[in-house]
């Protein structure tokens, strides 16, 4: 199922614009930002143009903004300095002038707690005098990087995870979201290439997601039962389009049932086009299931869809030097919707370039939204 390049509409998109509530998101559409790494917070602190970005998506009907990636406060969380961070005094004062211009508009607002494990590489600029760690120190491609995760090492970690946690629920924010996707820290214990390790959090399928849902746990205990827990996760990693971390429906369940009972209240399943199935290979109308909606029939729990939406092309290529992406329309998306795959969606590149991309659908606006162009990643407007 694609869209053409065509603008027009043929489905009506006003169920999209209903209310939606669960714990402390309390939403009046149905639309969310998705977390887009943008790198304008010198040494780590969002300041008043950060604020002033994603205030205007909230002005332009966006009901919920998931930040970008904010790291957590370990010193090996991430490579750059000029990524916003989820701990000290400066960043989170940032962060609170972020949520106070959110809230002016009426928009809900959670960060995107975020390490990347061996994705940060081995010449950080953020504390380059710290090793790079991960479940088995192996990177995506299989070579070594960094060193192994002790069993102190990861209880520590754990702490740091609700530390990011309770500073966010500190400065105001209305929930948060788990970056548990696209080979990071936590997808790195999810995927089998990535987690060889011989104990309690290695070998099976069940085995691999007990850190991600003892971080859940951990978290939930620490910011109470109603403060909403979003976890993002995705098949695919950085690079590798074609990986699994399951590779069937029973198997994505097993991972994502530990999740739920540890606490996460929506799943964010990330994939590149919200319209792809997630397992094509099976027959009838279940080779036709998103992720998503695979993720909301095998949990109950609601999701958020994800990927190319309103767009004619998928990120990779238009994140590259020369490449642009038209806009589309949105009767794939709508037609999900109908079929129970999701509860919201998050919309990203086509919000880069149009802040006001949620009103101008909503409005019957379509033909005046702005395609997307490496421009619009060059700088906050």
């Amino acid at each position: 199922m694609t869209e053409t390049a065509s603008t027009t509409q043929h489905l009506s998109t006003a169920a999209l614009f209903e209310p939606f509530e669960v714990k402390s998101l309390k939403l009046r559409n149905r639309f969310a930002m998705a977390p887009m790494t943008r790198a304008f917070s010198p040494d780590g602190i969002p300041g008043p143009d950060v604020a002033e970005y994603y205030r205007k998506r909230a002005a332009g009907g966006t009901s919920l903004i998931i930040t970008e990636g904010t790291y957590i406060p370990d010193p090996a969380a991430g490579p750059h300095t000029r990524v916003p961070r989820i701990y000290g005094d400066a960043s989170l004062e940032g962060w609170k002038g972020v949520v106070d211009a959110v809230h002016a508009e009426g928009s809900a607002i959670i960060p995107q707690l975020w390490h990347l494990g061996v994705e940060r590489g081995t010449e950080p600029r953020l504390f380059p005098d710290v090793t790079t760690v991960s479940p088995s120190g192996i990177a995506l491609d299989g070579s070594s990087v960094g060193r192994a995760f002790t069993d102190a090492d990861l209880d520590e970690l754990t702490s740091q995870w609700v530390q990011a946690a309770v500073n966010a629920k500190n400065t105001g924010f209305d929930g948060l979201e788990l970056h548990g996707a696209h080979g990071y820290l936590l997808d790195e214990f999810l995927w089998a290439t990535t987690n060889v390790r011989d104990d309690e959090f290695g070998g099976s399928l069940e085995a691999r997601t007990r850190f991600p849902a003892q971080v859940v746990a951990a978290i939930r205990a620490a910011v109470g039962e109603e403060f909403a827990i979003v976890y993002r996760f995705s098949q695919w990693k950085s690079n590798h389009f074609d990986a699994r971390i399951a590779q069937n429906p029973e198997e994505l369940g097993r991972v994502l049932t530990p999740l739920v009972d540890a606490g996460v209240d929506v799943l964010h399943a990330s994939t590149r086009r919200h319209w792809d199935p997630a397992f094509p290979e099976l027959d009838g109308n279940d080779g036709k299931l998103g992720l998503a909606g695979w993720t909301r029939k095998l949990t109950g729990v609601p999701t958020i869809t994800v990927g190319s939406v309103g767009l004619d092309s998928v990120f990779t290529s238009a994140w590259s030097e020369d490449a642009a992406s038209g806009v589309t329309g949105l009767d794939a998306l709508v037609g999900q919707f109908q079929d129970a795959e999701f509860d919201l969606v998050a919309v990203g590149r086509a919000l880069l370039s149009d802040p006001d991309w949620v009103n101008k659908v909503g409005d019957g606006r379509v033909d005046e939204r702005i395609e997307f162009t490496r421009d619009h990643i060059q700088h906050l407007v």
